[in-house]
């Protein structure tokens, strides 16, 4: 596992980690927050220039796809990210808002979190024992 995987293995894990765990001890405060940011133009510009960013450094710096799962979960966590800032960036605010409802982030908030909750103590599991 090359230096580089193993460092943003521990980045994005540790990411993971703190975010959904700040999300789960304050859920409705997380979801009037996203619901304000999704409905703001200005917001959703600036979160789609940084996701695109994270993404193409991820994507550009990263880029290897052999030397096991967390190799591969890292770059799809890239390519996650500049599609989302694309979309962001392309794609209107009140549209965006109506696909975070669709994607049923309100009703299953806790099934989301423990999702990104587990992905992080693997990736920070994995990168600290390499």
């Amino acid at each position: 596992m090359s230096s580089t995987t193993i460092f943003l293995g521990k980045l994005l894990g540790l990411y993971f980690i703190a975010v959904s765990l700040g999300m789960l001890v304050s859920r409705e405060r997380t979801l009037l927050a996203l619901d304000e940011m999704a409905r703001n133009g200005p917001w959703m510009l600036f979160s789609g220039m940084v996701a695109t960013a994270v993404g193409l450094s991820i994507i550009l710096g990263h880029g290897v796809w052999s030397g096991g799962a967390l190799a591969v979960a890292i770059n799809l966590a890239g390519w996650g990210a500049l599609i989302k800032g694309i979309a962001l960036l392309a794609i209107p605010h009140q549209r965006m808002a109506d696909a975070y409802q669709a994607m049923g982030l309100v009703r299953f908030f806790y099934g989301w979190m423990v999702i990104i909750l587990a992905l992080g103590l693997w990736m920070t599991l994995l990168s600290f024992s390499a």
